[in-house]
């Protein structure tokens, strides 16, 4: 069975940089979109980034492109969210999360959820 843990969260000032790491255990992660997902106020949840199970095709939220970028190392079992130019509404929890399917935004496709890891942005 597929477990999902992240880590990398933290204390940043605006405009700094953290990274995020999924780990699986259980199962190959190569065979698994993998997302981020974090709490948005109006929304149940926000889809931040996926990236398809061979990294060949991603998606990001309107909110954070051009600065986080999604990536994934197979052989590690991993995947990364870099986070750069954070701003204060970056801060939530961020969630990892699997399926197996095509990459998407909506949180209610995913079948595997991790326990989360906390980012706080401020000054």
């Amino acid at each position: 069975q597929l477990q999902l843990v992240e880590s990398g969260g933290g204390l940043v000032q605006p405009g700094g940089s953290l990274r995020l790491s999924c780990a699986a255990s259980g199962v190959t992660l190569a065979y698994y979109t993998i997302g981020w997902f974090r709490p948005a106020p109006g929304k149940e949840r926000e889809g931040v980034s996926c990236i398809s199970s061979s990294g060949g095709l991603s998606e990001y939220a309107d909110s954070v492109k051009g600065r986080f970028t999604i990536s994934r190392d197979n052989p590690k079992n991993t995947v990364y969210l870099q986070m750069n130019s954070l701003k204060l509404e970056d801060t939530a929890v961020y969630y990892c999360v699997a399926l197996m399917g095509i990459c998407v935004l909506q949180w209610s496709e995913y079948d595997v959820w991790g326990q989360g890891t906390q980012v706080i942005v401020s000054s």
